[in-house]
């Protein structure tokens, strides 16, 4: 059974920064693509970034470029998303996605497997 889960939310000033990481149990991220996506609140789901499996393709959504560096840790079967310089309308629930293939795009619905979602609210 597949469980992927996030950590690292919480509550931060403008300016300041947050780490969220994704772990996965009975899924090897080396294996996957993983998709970081968020969803404010009144709005869809939204993609953030993206690894695609071959850890070398690597996407960011304009507004956080520049901010955000998504990256994964092999050993520790992680994938963790950096964020910096955080602004209030970066506030939304953080959700992690994982895929088998090779690629997978920016859309919420094709990917395969999601986390429950972390909670990132920044404060003005």
């Amino acid at each position: 059974q597949v469980q992927v889960a996030e950590s690292g939310g919480g509550l931060v000033q403008s300016g300041g920064s947050l780490r969220l990481s994704c772990a996965a149990s009975g899924l090897t991220f080396s294996r996957c693509s993983v998709g970081w996506f968020r969803q404010a609140p009144g709005k869809e789901r939204e993609f953030v970034a993206s690894i695609m499996r071959n850890g070398d393709t690597i996407d960011y959504t304009d507004s956080v470029k520049g901010r955000f560096t998504i990256s994964r840790d092999n050993a520790k079967n992680t994938v963790n998303l950096q964020m910096n310089s955080l602004k209030p309308e970066d506030t939304a629930v953080y959700y992690c996605a994982a895929d088998s293939a090779a690629w997978v795009n920016r859309t919420p619905g094709v990917w395969d497997y999601w986390g429950q979602g972390t909670q990132v609210t920044v404060s003005s």
